[in-house]
């Protein structure tokens, strides 16, 4: 077993470093090709630099949302998962408010690791977000390319970078996210300005290919320019510039915005190839999503561009504002490709949670509910550490301590009396605990304390969030204390089992009792509705366990006295008294601390 981990281990390994190897290659064939162009044709810098800057503009937009994502977004995207048409809403209408699907999608992909919403759920949000990216089309088209965007752009950047010096965190955010606006309404400028002189010296029109065969060819250099910039409203950006300035062709351009949502998912499947099952999922879901709605756009393009020209004349668009009717056309394209999926999203849930298949036999050594996805957000690493720790407890602690006593699980959690579990558990087990411990908990022990460290470390927690987070590390740490004192326990309870003597064994099954009575009302605390009931008998155990540490055993001092056990028998029954105690109270504590769910995690 330990060599099939440590071989797992290694394939993983060398598959993530040759993945990092590819990624760095291919990055620096880029980078010189990159160079190659600029230097043998000067005059693509300026679109080649607006589009820069227009991506850069975009990473400082998300990077100042994310400072709001703590709590208000996520609560809305959170809320808006128990009905499919308001997460298809509220995902369209994020992502056109912070101009980014791919933050969308992690707070998604987040959410579905750490359990806080289905896939299902996840999908809407998705779908909403492919809406909401066509806001990029209007805002280039309908503004950024009627007026003088630069001088609007100006007063932005200098706003957003003192708003950036502020100390106050939401300040910060505020002038990323004007910063990053005005960043993009240069890179518009910018690449405007660029095609502009580009025609001076070249006409990409005279490259244009009419028919269906255009449609297909220049689908493909879409879906090529997306995945080059790993952005689609970027590409979509720099297809309405060269419309405006007519080094295209309008019906090249509308084939060129189907390439672009096509391959916006090729970013998507790159970031999942190393991300946990929900990313691999949400990424299957967003390439079968945009390749059936490009695929659907392809085939109907002609009657779709039809059917935009006489929605134009309807809201009052210029038959040769070509940029406004493809802005209309990528709107029309993606909502009918959200009609088209509604019906399906029960059976494409299916296909996912069929095709990428969990690992349902994960190695004991392997944590359920950890994974890089969920440290993007307090709220999912929370929800996601509290999960792993209560898996961790009423599977492998409740064991080693069940087996400990040399009593199955089953007998514990039914509603056999306990003076009837203890007379007919006479065999010893043969339990290692320490075994146990080492293959069953220290491993996983060690990852949760591992992402609660990081998440206290690299993300904004409020009070709250870091008290609940280190509440779990106490649980844990609760939890090892316990086993140690089962180990003791076990030992002495297998030599009383052996032994002939009968007032030893009856001690010893008396601390049984005690804790599987303990166990059994904990079981029943996270198990049934009426949790306040038994809240309050774990209180008055924990109470009774809290003094008897203090009270000196009156029947054991009998036993001294009347010659009924050996002074080594006494030194470890005394001894056995005090880790029963122990041990009940850390359990205690630790139910406690894991099933107190008045805390909201999103505060």
């Amino acid at each position: 077993m330990k060599a099939f981990f440590i071989l797992r281990n290694r394939c993983k390994f060398t598959y993530n470093k040759l993945n990092l190897m590819i990624r760095r290659i291919s990055f620096l064939l880029f980078l010189i090709l990159l160079a190659i162009i600029l230097v043998f044709n000067p005059n693509f810098k300026t679109i080649v630099a607006g589009v820069s800057i227009l991506l850069f503009g975009m990473i400082m937009l998300e990077e100042g949302f994310k400072v709001f994502t703590k709590g208000p977004l996520q609560i809305i995207l959170k809320k808006a998962t128990n009905k499919l048409y308001k997460s298809i809403t509220v995902g369209a209408f994020v992502t056109a408010l912070i101009q980014s699907s791919s933050l969308v999608s992690v707070i998604t992909i987040s959410f579905i690791s750490a359990g806080l919403i289905t896939l299902a759920e996840g999908l809407g949000l998705i779908f909403g977000a492919n809406i909401g990216t066509t806001a990029t089309a209007w805002l280039v088209a309908g503004f950024g390319l009627k007026i003088n965007i630069a001088t609007l752009a100006m007063p932005m950047l200098v706003f957003g970078i003192i708003f950036s010096f502020q100390k106050k965190i939401y300040l910060k955010g505020i002038g990323s996210v004007l910063a990053g606006l005005g960043f993009f309404f240069l890179g518009i400028h910018y690449m405007k300005q660029g095609f502009d002189v580009f025609s001076n010296y070249i006409d990409l029109t005279q490259y244009s290919v009419s028919g269906f065969l255009g449609v297909l060819i220049y689908t493909g250099i879409g879906i090529v320019i997306t995945t080059i910039l790993q952005s689609s409203s970027a590409t979509l950006a720099l297809i309405l510039t060269a419309l405006a300035a007519g080094q295209i062709h309008y019906e090249n351009a509308l084939a060129l915005a189907i390439g672009s949502n096509i391959g916006t998912t090729i970013t998507a499947v790159l970031g999942a190839i190393s991300s946990n099952i929900s990313g691999k999922r949400l990424a299957g879901a967003h390439l079968i999503f945009n390749v059936s709605i490009g695929v659907i756009a392809v085939i109907f393009i002609f009657p779709l561009a039809n059917f935009v020209n006489y929605l134009s004349e309807v809201v009052g668009i210029s038959s040769s504002d070509f940029t406004l009717k493809l802005a209309l056309f990528h709107t029309i394209f993606n909502v009918l490709g959200v009609l088209i999926m509604i019906p399906f999203i029960s059976r494409l849930e299916k296909f996912l949670l069929r095709f990428f298949k969990d690992e349902k036999d994960k190695g004991i050594d392997e944590s359920k509910y950890l994974n890089e996805a969920i440290l993007a957000f307090p709220a999912t690493v929370i929800s996601s550490l509290l999960n792993e720790t209560k898996y961790l407890y009423k599977n492998a602690i409740f064991e080693i301590v069940a087996h400990g006593l040399n009593i199955h699980r089953d007998d514990i959690n039914s509603n056999e009396k306990i003076k009837n579990i203890i007379k007919k558990s006479t065999k010893n087990l043969q339990v290692d605990v320490e075994n146990l411990y080492y293959k069953k908990v220290k491993t996983i022990y060690g990852e949760i304390l591992k992402y609660a460290s990081t998440a206290q470390k690299q993300l904004r927690l409020t009070e709250k969030q870091n008290n609940k987070i280190t509440d779990i590390k106490i649980a844990n740490r609760k939890m090892v204390e316990a086993i140690k004192d089962v180990k003791e326990l076990n030992k002495n309870l297998n030599i009383a089992l052996a032994s002939d003597n009968k007032y030893l064994l009856n001690e010893y099954n008396n601390f049984r009792k005690k804790v599987i009575k303990v166990i059994r009302i904990i079981y029943l605390f996270r198990t049934q509705e009426n949790t306040k009931k038994y809240a309050q008998k774990l209180t008055e155990l924990k109470k009774e366990a809290k003094q008897n540490k203090k009270i000196n055993n009156k029947s054991l001092d009998k036993l001294i006295r009347d010659d009924l056990i050996t002074v080594e028998m006494a030194s470890s029954l005394f001894n056995d008294y005090a880790n029963v105690n122990d041990m009940i109270k850390k359990l205690i504590e630790v139910a406690e601390l894991l099933y107190d769910e008045k805390d909201s995690l999103f505060e």
